[in-house]
């Protein structure tokens, strides 16, 4: 087993290596580094493609595993609820943030600028709340997992869940095979990951070939501010709420998820890292009902990064135009951002479509705006992926905490570093990957489902 580790050690080396070549490359060659883009988004849709079956292999073990559905509606309201307080703190820091900081000021509109926050808000034209939910819904059974939406691979997971869930002992064979299918997806998963180096490398060296220097220094107050309220928000706010609950260090649970971190780092995406999210969840000691039910939906609705983005964005742009917002018209942007910043995704450039879809509805006039930071978002999209992805994790645990569902000395061994986690797997067998097994005397109702 060792060796195996220092196989992977030696992987997220390669990482860091391929990333400051990338960044040697596009600043000395931009024109051939900005070439090198595909490799980048090559690396990430093959993460992608795996999303959905974890996804959906996840949320059907954890609820099928489950006594009473019940528990299962629990822990998604218990879930959905947090989300909604903490964006909302979120938006709240950014806000104050963005006012102390006044990073608009003395920036002028061109029309190149003009033309691209157009376009940006045509990307990002909100969806009434009808068309959002029937986007829930996927054509077919089948397509929830070819179109890439995590939102309907969830409805498809959360059905088929019930349904074996409902059938009770005569369900557990195919639990069992979604078990193994599970294995199959994380070894796969495992194996993509080889890639990783050249996906990072061709990211990087394409965004710096393409953007280099100059294009930093005029707006580095709001990038400088931005990263600094992500980082305040992380260790102080997060951080004060993990320890209180949990008595756990989130220096301890972030260094646990460092390898995640360096990839969402070179990819610019927190989906990158959410299959592994789930593997290491559950290998921490969260129960694998809640870690598939809180981590994909935290994926599209505990967005605190972009949160934070969007509020302390509508500032900048605001201050920028020479319109700045009054403490009302800041307010009700709050609360439109509340709802808006469920519809980004953590995905490279969603959270710059959201904004400009926002202003869009609420002030088109700051529109043209959102241009002035389309050079730096894919810079302020790191921190956006790295904040999403701590408040998820973060929010897993506290989950897990709240509903008694999370192995609080497991974790501490795990944190120390006492249980490894398998990376040539991704699976680990003794802790919540097995099915539990069905008592041969004991009647099974339909309603309660398969016996824990």
């Amino acid at each position: 087993m060792a060796g195996r580790r220092d196989k992977t050690h030696y992987l997220y080396i390669a990482v860091i290596a391929a990333v400051l070549l990338g960044i040697a490359v596009g600043f000395a060659a931009p024109g051939t580094a900005v070439e090198l883009k595909p490799l980048g988004t090559g690396f990430v849709n093959l993460i992608k493609m795996m999303i959905s079956p974890v996804i959906f292999c996840t949320i059907v073990l954890g609820i099928g595993s489950v006594r009473k559905a019940a528990k299962v509606g629990a822990v998604g309201g218990l879930a959905l609820g947090y989300f909604m307080i903490m964006s909302t703190v979120a938006l709240a820091i950014g806000l104050l943030v963005g006012n102390l900081l006044e990073p608009g000021s003395g920036l002028h509109l061109t029309e190149a600028v003009k033309h691209a926050g157009e376009a940006q808000a045509k990307a990002g034209a909100a969806q009434s709340t009808p068309e959002f939910l029937l986007g829930i819904i996927p054509t077919t059974l089948v397509s929830a997992f070819t179109g890439g939406q995590v939102l309907q691979t969830l409805l498809v997971a959360l059905l088929c869940g019930f349904a074996l869930q409902a059938m009770g002992a005569a369900g557990e064979p195919l639990l069992r095979g979604i078990g193994h299918v599970q294995k199959l997806v994380f070894r796969v998963l495992a194996m993509i990951m080889w890639a990783a180096p050249v996906g990072a490398f061709g990211a990087i060296a394409a965004v710096v070939g393409a953007t280099g220097i100059d294009a930093l220094k005029s707006l580095a107050v709001i990038m400088i501010g931005f990263y600094t309220t992500c980082l305040l928000f992380v260790f102080v706010v997060l951080g004060t709420l993990l320890r209180v609950c949990t008595g756990l260090n989130v220096f301890s649970l972030l260094r646990y998820l460092g390898r995640e971190f360096l990839l969402i780092l070179s990819t610019s995406s927190s989906e990158s890292a959410l299959p592994r999210l789930i593997a290491k969840m559950e290998h921490l000691g969260v129960s694998k009902p809640v870690v598939g039910i809180t981590v994909p939906t935290g994926y599209s609705f505990n967005l605190d990064g972009t949160a934070i983005y969007l509020t302390m964005s509508s500032l900048f742009i605001a201050e920028a135009t020479g319109k700045p917002l009054a403490l009302g018209e800041q307010i009700s942007l709050l609360l439109f951002m509340i709802v808006a910043s469920k519809g980004a995704a953590g995905v490279t450039g969603a959270g710059l479509a959201t904004l400009a879809g926002g202003l869009q509805s609420h002030r088109p006039e700051l529109v043209d705006g959102v241009g002035l930071i389309v050079g730096i978002d894919r810079f302020m999209s790191e921190a956006r992926a790295l904040t999403n992805f701590a408040g998820n994790a973060v929010a897993t645990v506290l989950i897990g905490t709240w509903t008694k569902e999370f192995d609080r000395r497991r974790a501490s061994e795990v944190l120390a570093g006492r249980l490894q986690f398998d990376e040539t797997t991704l699976v680990d067998d003794g802790h919540g990957t097995e099915i539990p097994a069905v008592p041969a005397p004991s009647p099974v109702r339909a309603e309660d489902g398969v016996p824990a």
